[in-house]
């Protein structure tokens, strides 16, 4: 195995300057402490100054550290779990509602975007195309449509062809596809960014680099302690998804989830005339293969992911199958250089749905958005501020009563490589 150069995102690179950092010095009071400056976390606070009330945020690492700063930048509506089997399950009025909530997930961006004017995290509704890589693939893709179209008046799917895929995507690999018109692609670490300047703007705080080591409860007060300084507040908003194994101050959801590496390359600069047959719509496109991988164009390169990259860093041979996908499904990168790698963690849920809920009535968290958090992390960061104060939303199944454990969660890391490694299997055998 080759050695694996240092791992450099186009995002680091392309982002707004990173916010003077202040750490946590001495004893500090708030309305609402929330652990985790991601996606969740910044909406969480947000939500709490719509309130009236004054939130502080403790981030160990910096703003956007995690999957909110590292993820592809695909906006989109969709749960990793079928619409169809929660109707089939659950009922057709709860699919109906998480549907619903999918949507408003992909505003909610939208509206953070426009009233924080964050104007460089290139926020486009440009749509979202699956494309299927077998026909069983297609069949369950078109089912998944028909059922949002007939049973939920969704009018924003589209079900194409192989022509059409092949015109959208530029690779013949793909037998058909559904694109979804509503979503779209940003710079997730200049979304985050812009979302800690309106924060802090608007009277919040944010502090650095200031990891939670215990948590401490007298009375109606929480007191956050970190090396240098605490946090006392009266309520918590607990915000860390795939990192909450990084302190014992947030075990209560540690075992909801868990992480697993997803890794992302992005190529040399590529000709202008390259796209024009090359995602020449300038979507995001996904596939359907159990290791999902999924690419989109940002400015003059072409961004490539998937799942796959096993172990707690960075994998040289993990990069190099990334790689060699992209250039099976896009022939005509044979000889571009990828320039860029880099990875993070996504949190897996036991059954690939967000949980949100109170851990008691001080306490709330929301945790684990399986690969396709942006929107959702989003939205469910206002509603986790709303659960801490005592309101009831409607969540339908993301909402719990407690955190859903994973069973044999010290088995993990052994499970993780199994699972995969099945996933695999069954995608080179295109089941």
């Amino acid at each position: 195995m080759r050695d694996l150069p240092l791992p450099r995102s186009l995002w680091r690179e392309t982002a707004d300057p990173a916010p003077d950092v202040e750490e946590l010095d001495g004893s500090v009071s708030a309305d609402v402490a929330i652990i985790g400056a991601g996606y969740t976390g910044l909406s969480a606070a947000l939500r709490a100054i719509e309130r009236g009330l004054r939130p502080v945020i403790v981030e160990a690492k910096e703003i956007g550290f995690g999957a909110s700063g590292r993820n592809g930048g695909v906006v989109s509506t969709k749960f990793r779990a079928s619409l169809s089997d929660m109707a089939k399950h659950r009922g057709i009025e709860t699919a109906r509602r998480m549907n619903r909530l999918g949507h408003d997930a992909m505003d909610c961006v939208e509206h953070y975007v426009e009233s924080c004017g964050i104007a460089t995290a290139g926020f486009a509704k440009t749509g979202n195309l699956r494309c299927a890589h077998n026909a069983l693939a297609l069949q369950r893709l078109v089912d998944e449509a028909r059922t949002a179209q007939d049973t939920f008046g969704d009018d924003s799917l589209t079900i194409l062809g192989r022509e059409e895929t092949a015109a959208e995507t530029g690779s013949t690999d793909f037998v058909g596809g559904v694109l979804n018109a509503h979503a779209g692609v940003i710079h997730p670490l200049n979304y985050a960014r812009g979302l800690a300047k309106a924060v802090r703007s608007r009277g919040g705080r944010i502090f650095e680099r200031s990891p939670v080591l215990s948590m401490k409860k007298e009375g109606d007060t929480i007191e956050l302690i970190g090396p240098h300084g605490t946090v006392k507040a009266k309520r918590l908003v607990i915000a860390t998804n795939g990192y909450s194994d990084a302190t014992s101050a947030t075990s209560m959801v540690r075992t909801a989830v868990i992480p697993f590496r997803s890794a992302m390359v992005a190529t040399e600069p590529l000709p202008k005339e390259t796209f024009d047959t090359l995602i020449p719509r300038g979507r995001s496109y996904s596939e359907t293969r159990r290791m999902m991988r999924w690419f989109r164009r940002i400015d003059d390169r072409l961004l490539f992911g998937g799942r796959g990259a096993f172990g707690k860093t960075d994998s040289a041979s993990a990069f190099d199958a990334l790689e060699r996908a992209m250039k099976r499904i896009f022939p005509q990168l044979a000889t571009k250089a990828v320039t860029h790698r880099w990875s993070g963690l996504v949190a897996m849920t036991l059954d690939s749905l967000p949980q949100i809920g109170r851990l008691d009535a001080r306490t709330a968290y929301s945790v684990g958005y399986n690969g396709t958090g942006i929107a959702m992390a989003s939205l469910l960061g206002r509603y986790a501020l709303d659960l801490v104060m005592g309101d009831e939303p409607d969540l339908a199944l993301m909402r719990r009563k407690e955190p859903q454990s994973i069973p044999f969660y010290f088995l993990r890391e052994p499970a993780v490589r199994v699972v995969a490694g099945w996933y695999q299997l069954l995608d080179r055998l295109g089941r």
